[in-house]
């Protein structure tokens, strides 16, 4: 029996939820991982009415599935960033208010805050979601960037996410930054500085997903073991490189799907990520959680895509083996005889 695989629903928020988890019922998935936009999860109805909490688990219960985490990405992504016209298509409109940038960040903090408080009130302990960055225009470092700016980077997001973590800590839910291009974290030393950033406090951790890594030229596997404290919660999705000297890895200012693009999204086991490498990683640090699949590719049916990719999830996850290794098991018979001599 592998680990449950649930199906992120951000993709698919221009369907109900009931139409979706009718869908994903009948494609075999074990749960659902829901997004807060659309009609899936709305934060400020799960605090407002129990009736409302009620009657999203009646659906879920009704399609036979679970439900382990909830997501709020784009509200999250508002907390850090610089803001402009462009956050204002992702965010809801109260959120967003009159636009000006400190009070949408305020607004976005308190709704991450109310995230933590509606997830709590729906029985789940995770909520999955990024940080935004005050400082990820700065990546390439012309003009040169004053380093001490950076860290303020990183002090700035601190001092945001503290007060949002109090609140998560208050109510048993874990955060879990999915480390992306964009956020605060990105790599394995961004990742280290925003946990270092954060006190290294337990409700703050990861939402793995192997997609952001590819592209950077990053071990998926490695980097689950080196933050394997963190792993609250992953995300299965795939990427493919298409280096050929022309085109590039910084995006090229394309749309996603672009044949001049040098990397893409694709269905899960069609690009570079070694999902075999990391399975036995997760197996190693003994993560026991979902594998919730986010599904994205341009070019493909994502109805014909999820069922895929659920079926290739099934395939390619696997329990560890609870043989001891050969070399252990030399020991260990070493060790009996030896006993076995002194009787």
């Amino acid at each position: 029996m592998g680990r449950p695989v649930t199906l992120f629903t951000g993709q698919w928020a221009d369907l109900t939820l009931e139409e979706l988890a009718a869908k994903a019922s009948a494609w075999g998935f074990d749960g659902l991982e829901l997004a807060c936009w659309g009609d899936h999860f709305e934060v400020d109805k799960a605090i407002a009415d129990t009736a409302y909490v009620k009657g999203r688990w009646e659906i879920l219960n009704r399609h036979g599935l679970q439900c382990f985490a909830i997501s709020n990405h784009l509200v999250g992504q508002c907390v850090c960033d610089p803001i402009d016209d462009r956050h204002r298509a992702i965010l809801p409109a109260e959120v967003w208010g009159d636009g000006e940038p400190e009070g949408v960040r305020r607004r976005a903090a308190q709704r991450l805050m109310d995230t933590a408080r509606a997830a709590a009130r729906f029985g789940v302990d995770r909520v999955n979601g990024f940080t935004g960055s005050s400082i990820w225009a700065k990546l390439y470092s012309f003009p040169p960037n004053d380093f001490a700016e950076l860290e303020k980077g990183y002090a700035d997001f601190a001092g945001r996410f503290g007060p949002i973590m109090d609140v998560f800590a208050s109510e048993g839910v874990r955060f879990c930054l999915e480390v992306h291009p964009t956020e605060i974290a990105y790599d394995f030393v961004t990742t280290r500085k925003a946990l270092d950033a954060m006190g290294r406090r337990p409700e703050f951790g990861l939402n793995f997903d192997p997609s952001h890594m590819v592209p950077q030229f990053l071990d998926p596997a490695a980097f689950v073991e080196e933050y394997a404290d963190r792993i609250y919660h992953v995300h299965v999705k795939d990427s493919r490189r298409r280096l050929d000297g022309r085109r590039s890895i910084l995006g090229s200012h394309l749309e996603f799907g672009e044949p001049a693009r040098g990397w893409d999204f694709v269905s899960a086991g069609r690009g570079d990520v070694d999902f075999d490498a990391l399975i036995r990683a997760l197996n190693r640090i003994k993560y026991a959680g979902p594998l919730s699949i986010e599904w994205e590719d341009s070019a493909m049916d994502r109805e014909y895509g999820a069922s895929e990719a659920l079926a290739f999830v099934r395939r390619t996850d696997f329990e560890p083996s609870e043989l001891l290794p050969f070399a252990q098991m030399q020991q260990q018979r070493g060790s009996l005889a030896s006993k076995q001599g002194e009787v």
